[in-house]
């Protein structure tokens, strides 16, 4: 028998074991309410879709940073028990490792305010408000050089950032999602 016949024989029975297994599993947890799913709906693309309302500068997130983000990324984003957030731009292309930052690396500001805003702090994952989300994303890009010290981000002004790293991914897919 040929390896792929056998290979799609074995799949099927997997299938199939699964298939029984599942209609019979006892049935575990509740449904939960559309308020309940929606309060994990957050995710932002790079479209900017779903950005919520609220502001911050980079003044504010410094602080807020100190407080919460510096203990693991380092007191200016140089990494820690955390990865550096700050620094690298110019190592992607380099000989040596390359360094990937949110300077470096990142292509899309809205990726970096998902992932704070879902992720951060490690031990208090999605406990920032919204304000605090863009304050510590603005700090984060204010010592990566990308806005001014002076800039306040919000879902407007966020979309206006021109991450260094935008034109370094390819698109494999274009407008097949």
């Amino acid at each position: 028998m040929s390896m792929s016949r056998t290979l799609v024989i074995a799949s099927a029975l997997a299938f199939a074991a699964g298939a029984a297994f599942a209609a019979d599993a006892p049935k575990f947890g509740k449904a939960i309410s559309e308020s309940d799913a929606a309060a994990w709906d957050i995710s932002i693309g790079p479209d900017g879709k779903g950005l919520p309302a609220g502001s911050g500068t980079p003044a504010q997130g410094a602080a807020l940073y100190a407080q919460k983000c510096a203990s693991c990324h380092g007191e200016k984003g140089e990494g820690g028990l955390g990865p550096a957030l700050a620094g690298g731009q110019g190592t992607l292309k380099a000989p040596a490792q390359p360094v990937q930052t949110v300077g470096s690396y990142w292509p899309y500001p809205t990726m970096v305010f998902d992932y704070v805003r879902r992720a951060m702090p490690y031990a208090q994952p999605k406990s920032l408000t919204n304000d605090e989300v863009y304050a510590a994303v603005a700090y984060i890009f204010s010592i990566n050089g990308i806005i001014k010290e002076t800039d306040v981000l919000d879902k407007n002004t966020i979309m206006k950032v021109q991450m260094p790293n935008r034109e370094g991914f390819v698109d494999l897919y274009p407008n097949k999602f």
